[in-house]
Formats: structure tokens, sequence, C-alpha cells
């Protein structure tokens, strides 16, 4: 947020979970838009929010579906910043809420469904701006799935440029003796790092030749 925003811009997090990025751009002064398709969350969010601090450009947050933000207009938002699901391995509706991608285990319907979202970023994000997304990997039948490699390839298809990756170790992930054994059973390592991936829009009058080797709009 520091070193992608400055003070008063709108910095939207679409899928905001228990509210996190608009406690920080609250503290920070930005102007925070939180969405979620789950009342819980933003409920949760709400009250995360109650608390004091000169928040001069307030803090929104809504009832929303990340496939269909429409109430923001094009090129309104500063920056984006969001942690989506990794497929159904954490369910956060328990499967309650249509629509909610951490309810879906079909690794082509929860791209095909989560482009859509990927889609409304681009069209709100304001050119020559950032979208960091939190995303890492899983398993599935005993093998590796880099689902963060399949949900940059979605960002690159749709005309963002990656500007960095950054790798998040996971330092909770330590192995007690329980994990020790599984691990040794079924033959597989702890998997014990994220990627921020952090996209830039380019803008219209950009000579994208320069930057080919980053992203697909080229």
């Amino acid at each position: 947020i520091l070193r992608y925003s400055k003070e008063g811009d709108v910095v939207l997090d679409p899928m905001v979970g228990s509210g996190t990025t608009l406690i920080e751009t609250k503290l920070l002064k930005r102007k925070g838009i939180g969405i979620d398709i789950n009342p819980e969350a933003v409920k949760t969010t709400l009250e995360n929010l109650n608390f004091n601090s000169d928040d001069s450009f307030g803090q929104n947050v809504y009832l929303g579906d990340i496939r269909n933000i429409n109430f923001l207009s094009n090129e309104s938002v500063d920056l984006i910043i969001t942690h989506p699901p990794y497929l159904n391995i954490i369910k956060y509706s328990e499967g309650k809420i249509d629509g909610d991608l951490s309810n879906i285990s079909d690794l082509s319907k929860f791209l095909d469904e989560f482009e859509k979202g990927v889609k409304e970023l681009y069209r709100v994000l304001k050119e020559d701006k950032y979208c960091a997304i939190l995303i890492g990997d899983t398993r599935k039948n005993g093998h590796y799935v880099p689902l963060s490699h399949y949900v940059m390839e979605l960002f690159l298809k749709n005309r963002f440029a990656l500007k960095e990756d950054i790798i998040k170790v996971e330092h909770n992930c330590k192995s007690t003796p329980y994990w020790e054994k599984q691990t040794e059973k079924y033959n597989f390592y702890l998997i014990m790092h994220e990627h921020l991936f952090i996209f830039r829009k380019p803008s219209k009058k950009e000579d994208l030749r320069r930057i080919k080797y980053s992203t697909k709009a080229y």
C-alpha cells in the first residue's frame, strides 16, 4: 500500500475477507473499498473497522461479487489488493452461498469463473496502476497443482503486465511430528510459500514491445 499508492488514493479489495486491507487503508489515509460475496465477511470487516483513527477518506464495504462490480466506474481505482481462495481448500461459506469461488473444486471451472473477476479488475483499475494478488498452490491426488501459475496466466492473458513476483515464506508451516509422518507416508513436501504477484495495467499509448516478455497483451 505504501509503495504503490499515496494518501487519498482509492484502494480496492474485491474479496475482502476479514478486512485486513481496509484496516491498513484506514490507518494509512487511503479510501478503501471492500467487497465480498459472503455476508459474514462483510459483517466481520465492518466490526474490525470499528476503531478510532483519522479516517478522512472513508472505508466502504459492500456485499457483492468480484465477477460483477458494475457499481465501480471504469478506471476509478488506484490500487487493487486481494487474496483469492485456493480452489475449495477452505470453504469460506461452507457451500451455502451460490457463486462462492471457494466452493469450486474443479480447476478449469474455478479459472473460468475467476477470469470474469480478472476482467472486472482490469476495467476498474487506472492505467499504469497496480494490482497485487496473493495466491498459493495446492495438491490433488498426491500431486502438486501450481494454482499460482494458472492464476498468473489469467492476468497476463487479460492484458496485465507482471511487475514483480514476491515469494512469501510461510514460517508457521513447521513440520510437527504428525506432518513429518504424513510427508514420509505419502511421499510429499509441505507447501511453505505463496506468491505475491504485482501486476501493472499498461497505458493505452505504451509501446508494449519493451515489456513483451512480461505480458501477453503484445
